[in-house]
């Protein structure tokens, strides 16, 4: 895309995010159903979380390209290398183990992961906008432009990392409520728990890969936005 394609393509997915973040932001609480309980608020589930996250990688993306259209190149190359370590460790694979998690767990039974109760809280649009529309919006953002990945070791301790914080996050509410954040977890030992994190923490590494090799395959190695 010509830059200035890509400032204002990149300026709606920030506008975008924005207004979804601020709509499941504001879902009045004394709405929610009785298993949806208040500890932690709405930044207890992945999916917020993933939407402020994209919301900040389409910001620094939209800087960016301002940046990079006003000839202010020195200042670009900062702002780019942030924009391609979000990109490239968080918000390509939280997005997509997001989507195709949630989805899964929803066709095998909803009621683990998203009440039906919450049907009448958050209208389909906007369960739609948090759980579907996250993963063409990641794919596209590779398919516009390439984007520099960081060392394999780096770029999974970095994702292992944050992981480790939300499982650490998960585990605290658990500990002060006595209620997972997820129905899903009860279903599980403390073994099998450890065994779900782990998978779903693989999982996430191979989704990181996995577009990894998107962008290799689609730009190759050379050519970057600088």
């Amino acid at each position: 895309m010509e830059i200035s394609t890509l400032t204002t393509y990149h300026c709606l997915a920030f506008a975008w995010y924005f207004f979804i973040t601020y709509s499941i932001a504001h879902v009045r609480t004394e709405e929610r159903p009785s298993e949806v309980f208040l500890y932690g608020g709405q930044w207890k589930y992945l999916t917020v979380l993933n939407l402020v996250l994209q919301t900040v990688f389409y910001g620094v993306s939209f800087l960016a390209d301002v940046l990079r259209l006003i000839k202010k190149l020195r200042c670009a190359k900062c702002v780019i290398s942030s924009r391609d370590l979000l990109f490239s460790v968080l918000a390509f694979p939280v997005s997509t183990f997001v989507s195709i998690s949630f989805w899964t767990l929803y066709t095998y039974n909803r009621e683990l992961v998203y009440p039906k109760s919450l049907d009448g809280v958050i209208p389909l649009w906007l369960n739609h906008a948090m759980h579907t529309a996250v993963l063409p919006f990641a794919v596209l953002e590779i398919l516009a432009m390439p984007h520099r990945y960081p060392a394999k070791k780096k770029g999974v301790i970095l994702l292992g990392f944050v992981a480790f914080l939300y499982i650490s996050w998960v585990l605290w509410i658990y500990s002060v409520t006595g209620e997972w954040v997820y129905p899903l977890f009860a279903l599980f030992s403390p073994a099998g728990l450890a065994a779900f994190f782990a998978g779903s923490l693989a999982a996430v590494i191979s989704f990181y890969s996995f577009g990894e090799f998107l962008n290799r395959m689609i730009w190759g190695q050379s050519k970057f936005c600088f």
